[in-house]
């Protein structure tokens, strides 16, 4: 059989583009025992994505040049050589950027039919979701009354923090790159005050007024000039759970910004940084809270689905234009 696959073609400078990815048909060997051939449905494009374009040692396995990109991909099975899998299933791995894919049985994880949208799991039931649980929960402890600000807040991970901060019982500041996504946070996810970051020109004094009383918990999912804002702001005993960096990814030299140590050290604050494997081992935890708060209304969530396998890179890099709000997914 022969399919298509996307390629990672050149290491990007800067701001990835779309000769950076290239196109190949390929012919599939036939498969094994313990294999199963797959046929993509949904593929999920992230952030982090972009790190394992460059050269370098990280906490995961960079692209190979010339070797197909991978990510969190939802697919059906075609045809199966395993006692795990029949025809038909559906089922969720870290799989390459091809469109139809044989895999390994071990490399897989049925998943159910039964919620609205099948690639929910790969958003709020998925990594997306848990990422969220765990770097709020686990690291910015949220209590009722407290004030949680969010950045990257219109995004997958943060439209699902700033929820789940609001059942706890706090006030939640997001931090957004449009009035549109703004006025989506609050009529739709419950956002106390959203923050347009492209068209504010003090987001410091900003924050001081939205959060009289101080930032207890910042989610950091974007890094660089808006997180010196909101650290400026930060309470006594404030955490922070830093997840994501997107400003700084495309980065080609080492920025220079506020030296934060002094403040997190006068005002005893927790920062900690985490990769959502660090939790692996209490994922039944997270799913069971996502799921019961989707099931029960007080979880909602968003997607930007683009149509077409073809439109993955072009996915991808959309999402340092901001293009999406909630999470990004390809349906094939």
């Amino acid at each position: 059989m022969k399919t298509k696959q996307i390629v990672l073609a050149a290491r990007p400078m800067g701001i990835p583009k779309l000769d950076d990815f290239r196109f190949e048909n390929i012919e599939l060997n036939p498969i094994e025992e313990g294999e199963v051939l797959l046929k993509g449905l949904y593929y999920s494009v992230d952030p982090y994505m972009r790190g394992r374009m460059n050269e370098g040692k990280s906490y995961v396995p960079q692209f190979e040049l010339n070797e197909a990109i991978e990510g969190a991909v939802l697919a059906t099975v075609m045809e199966s050589k395993s006692d795990r899998f029949k025809k038909g299933d559906i089922v969720l791995g870290a799989l390459p950027w091809k469109e139809q894919i044989i895999a390994s049985e071990k490399s897989l994880q049925k998943v159910e039919s039964t919620v609205e949208s099948l690639s929910y799991y790969l958003g709020v039931l998925g990594m997306t979701g848990l990422t969220a649980y765990f770097g709020l929960m686990h690291i910015g402890k949220p209590k009722a009354g407290e004030t949680v600000v969010v950045s990257g807040a219109a995004g997958a991970v943060g439209i699902v923090v700033g929820q789940i901060a609001k059942i706890h019982g706090a006030r939640v500041i997001g931090i957004a790159g449009s009035d549109e996504k703004a006025l989506m946070l609050k009529e739709e996810f419950g956002y106390d005050e959203v923050i347009n970051y492209k068209t504010n020109n003090d987001i410091n004094a900003t924050i001081a007024k939205l959060c009289p009383n101080g930032v207890d918990v910042y989610f950091d999912n974007v890094g660089g000039s808006i997180s010196d804002a909101v650290i400026q702001n930060l309470n006594f005993h404030a955490r922070i759970a830093l997840c994501g960096q997107i400003s700084l990814y495309n980065s080609t030299e080492i920025p220079m910004g506020p030296r934060i140590q002094p403040m997190l050290l006068t005002r005893s604050v927790l920062m900690q940084g985490f990769i959502i494997n660090n939790f692996q081992k209490d994922f039944p935890e997270g799913i069971a809270h996502l799921s019961n708060w989707v099931n029960e209304g007080k979880l909602k969530f968003t997607e930007t689905i683009v149509e077409g396998f073809d439109q993955l890179p072009t996915a991808l890099l959309g999402l340092f234009r901001g293009e999406n709000k909630g999470k990004m997914v390809v349906k094939a």
